[in-house]
């Protein structure tokens, strides 16, 4: 066998080995996703405070905005587009998005939110995809620590929503 062969098959099993590896981020996140789901489903109260000034609708909005993002950034980089990621301060865009929705009630949300998801589930596992951009001034990510970010960032605020339902 030549050592272009062997080249070939070696980058085929890394390919592979990363294309698993992604695999299993997008089935955490899934997961955490599902949870997410059925905390929202059963809400007893969509304006219970969750954070000073947030709401529990509030946090989805926030986590539908960036969800969105992801969505928006994929589907560009998927389809040859150059992608727009977010710019400007975390402060403001966070409320921003926040705002943005304000008009739409709990079920609107989640539609939004899951309608980002299924976006993201349909592009994630494209093999040409190396960096996904996050948000102008940031550095751009590799599609499992991506993953791993946004896994993190819903399940961060998704222990906040549950905590503030105890109250």
């Amino acid at each position: 066998m030549t050592n272009n062969a062997q080249n070939a098959i070696r980058m085929t099993r890394q390919g592979a080995k990363k294309m698993e590896s992604r695999e299993l981020h997008l089935q955490h996140l899934n997961e955490t996703v599902r949870q997410l789901r059925v905390v929202y489903q059963a809400l007893p109260d969509p304006n219970a405070l969750v954070y000073e000034l947030w709401s529990a609708k509030d946090v989805l909005a926030h986590l539908t905005f960036w969800h969105e993002s992801f969505a928006h950034n994929l589907n560009d980089l998927v389809k040859g587009r150059k992608p727009s990621p977010l710019k400007g301060r975390f402060i403001d865009l966070n409320q921003g998005g926040v705002d943005a929705m304000a008009h739409l009630n709990l079920a609107g949300v989640l539609e939004r939110f899951e309608a980002a998801h299924t976006i993201i589930q349909a592009n994630i596992l494209n093999p040409a995809l190396t960096l996904v951009p996050y948000k102008k001034g940031s550095r751009d990510y590799s599609p499992e620590e991506h993953l791993d970010i946004v896994d993190a960032h819903i399940n961060e605020h998704l222990r906040d929503v549950r905590k503030a339902l105890k109250r």
